[in-house]
């Protein structure tokens, strides 16, 4: 909750407005009022999480998505509520969904000038036991003489103005980039207002922490198994081994290495030869967030942001965090090749 006493709070629509007067002189406003539309489909993806178990929206919805995987009743509400918001702000041309199938391109009497790519619950999977999930979303602007196609949004992430992240948890935190550095703003749900509560994210250069799921350790190629071999058993005697964390929710787990620095990977391995997650609309948001924080992203061997993706629910392998942890890794996959 905001503290009663300081009447002069600094909320998202705010801080971004006044990021557009300073930095962008020239802009329409249009990117404003698109985040509001995104800050209004966040508040209420977090109002239904909360009250899930009480409105009997846990459990499957008897559908999967276009990856085959099992979709949890709030990951289609989560969907719809997405979609009615982007589509009634009238700023944006094409969306990309993790929950469909096909880019929706918006009619033209509501289309504007930006597409949406998003996964509106990320680790649904986790609904039912309370842990923290979330909403990961992307922004590019359609490409000029374009009135919004596939095209648009099948590009290298280094193209995207915009991306960020909501998390819905103890408490809901926005986490967003226009490429000016990284802000985090925490809903006060009393006042329904994103407040300014974490400026100017920065990763440490280095962290403790690595986050990768551990059980997919047997089908991890050489260079991950020597990588993460070195993370629990160092060369030097002195030096502690680093600590496993993993929430198995790609924001939780990025929310935490963003604050406290480490890596979060997510390898290729001899199961999923192109990595699991899905560059447009997971990796290219994260990397985005990670760089304007002054950190690293990569896929092993090739900066994250300057992947072509081939089609819209295209996978990668992804590692990001910490600048000089990243590195180590990518030392690793060199010494491979």
């Amino acid at each position: 909750m905001s503290d009663p006493s300081k009447t002069n709070l600094i909320t998202l629509t705010r801080h971004v407005f006044q990021d557009q007067v300073e930095n962008y002189k020239e802009a329409s406003g249009d990117l404003t009022l698109l985040l509001t539309a995104i800050q209004l489909g966040c508040k209420f993806v977090a109002s239904n999480v909360r009250k899930a178990s009480l409105i009997s929206m846990t459990g499957l919805a008897n559908s999967s998505n276009v990856q085959g995987e099992e979709q949890k009743k709030l990951d289609v509400i989560a969907n719809e509520i997405f979609v009615n918001a982007l589509r009634s702000s009238n700023k944006v041309a094409v969306m990309v969904s993790e929950e469909d199938e096909e880019a929706i391109i918006v009619d033209a009497q509501h289309r504007g000038k930006y597409c949406v790519v998003f996964d509106p619950l990320d680790g649904s999977s986790n609904i039912d036991c309370g842990v923290s999930i979330g909403t990961i979303f992307g922004i590019y602007k359609v490409k000029e003489g374009s009135t919004g196609q596939i095209s648009d949004v099948l590009r290298p992430g280094s193209e995207m103005v915009a991306a960020g992240y909501c998390t819905y948890g103890s408490c809901s935190t926005l986490v967003l980039t226009t490429g000016q550095g990284v802000n985090g703003y925490t809903l006060d749900t009393e006042i329904g207002e994103f407040i300014l509560t974490h400026p100017n994210i920065q990763i440490p250069s280095r962290g403790k922490i690595y986050a990768v799921n551990e059980g997919n350790s047997k089908y991890w190629d050489g260079a991950c198994t020597k990588y993460f071999h070195s993370l629990k058993f160092p060369e030097d005697p002195k030096k502690a081994p680093y600590s496993a964390r993993y929430v198995g929710s790609m924001v939780a787990d990025v929310h935490r290495t963003m604050l406290y620095g480490g890596i979060f990977c997510y390898p290729a391995d001899s199961k999923s030869k192109n990595g699991k997650l899905r560059i447009l609309y997971e990796c290219f948001p994260m990397a985005f967030l990670v760089e304007q924080a002054g950190g690293r992203a990569t896929t092993g061997r090739k900066r994250m942001m300057d992947v072509q993706p081939e089609t819209i629910h295209s996978r990668s392998p992804i590692f990001l965090g910490s600048k000089e942890d990243v590195e180590d890794i990518e030392a690793f996959y060199k010494a491979e090749a």
